[in-house]
């Protein structure tokens, strides 16, 4: 994926890169929904339908050199830093052709190749990784950055406070997204979290800033200023994005809560605030695209969605090739 170009706004071409990937990014974790209602896949996942802004503002940013790190709720990081959706779904269904060779599974999808260091089951574990990457990015002086996405649950991770002091103290160029989807699992993220997130980096003099995480735009621009103080080894940033999960914090829990830990009408006020749709109404109302070009993205994106799960289905079982490594192990 290509590092944007800096400017007070998006370019139209950029705008329009982002509408296709949230689309991308949608299609195929609604694609696993269905998956996971039909009994196909091996496990559980946790979805990022609604929050597709933040990764996408982000990593619009980012090279295939820079790193990211990721969540539980990590499909959406993977696919913003560019990763391929097929070997992705390949991965959760559990499959030799998966990215990680089936050993991974929904959690920990990951491609150094694209500088995606991984997804983590660990809540908070990618903190302290992003950290380790961000040392390595300063020390080879090349300009890169490493990123942390997590959550406003893992901000209440002791991790937290120590990846932000060193961080600080070493000047790295590392940016911590907080994806403040206002749920900590099951549990309001008021009732577990006191005080403002973003003014625990303000203690260690970092600066910090809320954004819309539902307005790819708003975190387009913080993303930018971030990065690039970081390239200049301006040392670390903290943006908290306010989002909203639209589905479960996992799409099992249907079967094991014996009651609803929110309302029908709290996810209806988020889903009128929804980022794929208030980027294409601004895309619209711009005059930036027509209904005609965003119908065809959208169709270009669905084909892309159903190679990807075709190819995510035509792998082997990763078993099967554990067994035979362990095997040849054993006879050497």
């Amino acid at each position: 994926m290509a590092k944007a170009t800096r400017g007070i706004e998006p370019t139209g071409a950029q705008q329009l890169e982002m509408y296709e990937r949230m689309l991308l990014i949608r299609g195929v974790e609604k694609q696993l929904s269905a998956d996971f209602k039909a009994g196909q896949l091996p496990g559980a996942v946790h979805l990022y339908v609604g929050q597709e802004a933040i990764a996408v503002g982000m990593c619009e940013h980012l090279a295939d050199s820079d790193w990211i790190t990721g969540t539980h709720r990590g499909h959406g990081h993977y696919l913003a830093k560019g990763g391929d959706p097929g070997p992705m779904i390949a991965e959760i269904y559990g499959r030799e052709n998966g990215i990680c060779k089936g050993m991974g599974g929904s959690m920990h999808v990951a491609d150094f190749s694209k500088g995606i260091v991984g997804a983590n089951g660990i809540v908070g574990g990618g903190l302290a990784i992003t950290a380790g990457a961000a040392l390595a990015a300063r020390l080879d002086g090349k300009g890169q950055v490493a990123v942390c996405f997590f959550g406003d649950g893992a901000a209440n991770q002791g991790v937290l406070m120590e990846t932000l002091n060193v961080s600080t103290l070493w000047r790295l160029p590392m940016i911590f997204m907080c994806e403040h989807n206002t749920y900590s699992e099951f549990s309001p993220s008021e009732t577990v979290t006191a005080g403002e997130l973003f003014e625990r980096a303000r203690a260690f003099e970092m600066p910090a800033t809320v954004v819309d995480g539902n307005d790819v735009v708003a975190v387009w621009k913080a993303a930018g200023e971030a990065v690039d103080r970081a390239r200049r080894r301006g040392g670390p940033s903290f943006i908290e994005a306010k989002t909203y999960r639209i589905h479960g914090h996992i799409e099992a829990e249907v079967h094991f809560l014996g009651s609803a830990y929110r309302d029908d009408d709290e996810v209806e006020r988020w889903k009128k605030r929804d980022p794929i749709d208030r980027l294409k109404n601004r895309l619209l109302s711009c005059g930036l695209a027509d209904e005609k070009r965003l119908a065809a993205i959208a169709a270009k994106v669905a084909k892309e969605v159903a190679a990807a799960e075709s190819y995510g289905q035509g792998g082997g079982p990763a078993s099967e090739r554990l067994v035979f490594e362990l095997m040849s192990v054993g006879r050497g």
